[in-house]
């Protein structure tokens, strides 16, 4: 059938079509008044208005242009061209101050506008059909984003951050120009992934980078350390922190994250450790005359015996051997921090050494009863004096912690080729929430029962560090006044006898 035999609707069917279509609008091509002629129910339910309100009315008069946007958007501007030129024209975004009945409010609402023109039969233009789409969340959501970003910029820059993203496929590496002024760079200066690796410290690289990078692709969260050099050969630190993203797949595709400059906070904890360091070993030669002076008079004054004497030396012994064992803690520390502390590895019998922390503990103290069946003998290849450190802190504690008189249970076992030892009290237990920060350093639990204990929260974090450079685990199991077990775990030696 040709075009010019096509049926004509009744003016009732093509009323009822048109009012079911989806956001249409008939408008006659009277410039410039543009009057509506027909409203679907979808276009009414958009502009949040009635037939009865804008059949046979302007549209300007419905529906007012915005003043702000006198571009090319404008819509008596569109109307106009499209009568005028005879060809379809598109809005992808038109914003409308829509009147709400509801709230009685005007609410700015976006629309993606299609207006097609329809010809008569002189093949001029006689309406316009307005087409729209409420596309006012999408526009919103758009804009949320252009602010959160505006604002995570912001704060990037005022934190001095660098912000990066890779592509584990490609490995193409897009940065922020606060990167490469952390590498020591001018902010414009172009780099690659393997130039910005070229400047960190070729042990770091091989012992945390990398090793960081292979436990993100698993846990997902990326976060190291290092130190880097400048093309003038001086050394910075930085901390990088970042995420992996995965596709459809679970496959990891992507890593985005930042970088913070750190150098002088770490200058800041070299010069404090160094300082601790110095204080420390200054303060062991005067302990150590007080100590000898202590025992030289409680020699000398033996044959007087007199209780009150021999009970205040006594006692001032037992308060420098603290002051020395804290000096040496705070030696531990500074050591520790400045990536001093070495390992002395050796082969030895783990129950010997726990026979020998009993007896240098008893030496101390006899308020305690200290049980230790010896399994035999369990060989490992340790620093024999850090170990025996982490163990005499672990008495220590205990004795500290628990009713005097109270029996102390220390255990060695092998358990899938470690040796695990553990010291278990009858004291006042740790709570689950203080559990997870025992080990950080100067961690002190607060509460009425240890209000009184003195410390500086210094031992388990020393210890906590020691058997980790062992490449142990350590840990703790307590309920509150039930007691605690600590342990830590270490990998046999080799061999089995010495």
């Amino acid at each position: 059938m040709s075009a010019d035999k096509l049926p004509v609707l009744p003016e009732c069917i093509f009323q009822t079509i048109f009012e079911s279509s989806p956001g249409s609008l008939l408008v006659k091509a009277d410039i410039p008044c543009f009057t509506i002629l027909a409203a679907s129910d979808t276009y009414l339910e958009i502009t949040s208005s009635t037939r009865e309100l804008v059949l046979g009315r302007s549209f300007f008069e419905v529906f007012p242009d915005d003043k702000d946007f006198e571009d090319e958007t404008n819509a008596r501007k569109v109307f106009t061209r499209v009568v005028k030129t005879g060809h379809k024209i598109d809005v992808p975004t038109y914003r409308f101050d829509v009147f709400n009945r509801a709230t009685q409010k005007y609410e700015v609402r976006y629309w993606s506008c299609c207006n097609t023109p329809i010809f008569d039969a002189d093949h001029k233009v006689a309406y316009v059909l307005n087409t729209v789409v409420d596309i006012t969340g999408e526009v919103q959501a758009k804009q949320a984003a252009i602010e959160s970003e505006k604002r995570l910029r912001l704060a990037t820059e005022a934190a001095a951050l660098a912000t990066w993203d890779l592509n584990l496929k490609d490995q193409q590496f897009i940065y922020s120009p606060r990167l490469a002024e952390i590498f020591g760079h001018a902010p414009e200066t172009k780099m690659d992934l393997a130039q910005i690796r070229c400047q960190v410290n070729t042990d770091d690289m091989r012992d945390i980078v990398l090793k960081a990078f292979k436990e993100a692709l698993t846990t997902g969260n990326y976060l190291y350390e290092v130190r880097i050099y400048w093309a003038d050969g001086s050394i910075h630190w930085i901390k990088t922190q970042g995420i992996v993203l995965h596709n459809d797949r679970h496959e990891p595709v992507r890593m985005i994250g930042t970088i913070l400059d750190i150098t002088e906070s770490k200058r800041d904890a070299i010069r404090k450790n160094d300082f601790i360091a110095m204080a420390s070993h200054e303060l062991k030669t005067p302990l150590t005359s007080i100590k000898a002076y202590l025992q030289l008079l409680a020699k000398k004054l033996l044959p007087t015996d007199d209780s009150f004497v021999a009970n205040a030396l006594s006692k001032a012994g037992n308060q420098v051997n603290k002051m020395t064992e804290l000096v040496h803690g705070f030696l531990d520390l500074s050591k520790l921090e400045s990536g001093k502390l070495n390992l002395r590895i050796k082969a030895f019998d783990i129950n010997k050494l726990i026979d020998d922390a009993i007896a240098e503990i008893n030496m101390i103290s006899t308020s305690h009863i200290i049980a230790f069946n010896s399994t035999g003998v369990i060989i490992i290849n340790a620093d024999k004096e850090k170990i025996l450190q982490v163990i005499g802190n672990f008495l220590s504690n205990a004795i500290k912690y628990a009713d005097k008189g109270t029996r102390i249970t220390i255990k060695s076992e092998v358990i899938n080729g470690d040796v695990k030892v553990s010291v278990t009290d009858e004291g006042i237990g740790i709570s689950i929430k203080d559990q997870a920060n025992l080990f950080q350093r100067f961690y002190r639990v607060e509460s009425d029962k240890m209000k009184n204990i003195s410390g500086f929260g210094i031992g388990l974090y020393l210890a906590s560090e020691i058997i980790q450079c062992h490449k142990g685990q350590i840990g703790v199991e307590s309920e509150e006044d039930k007691g605690a077990t600590f342990y830590f775990s270490l990998p046999l030696a080799d061999q089995v006898t010495l």
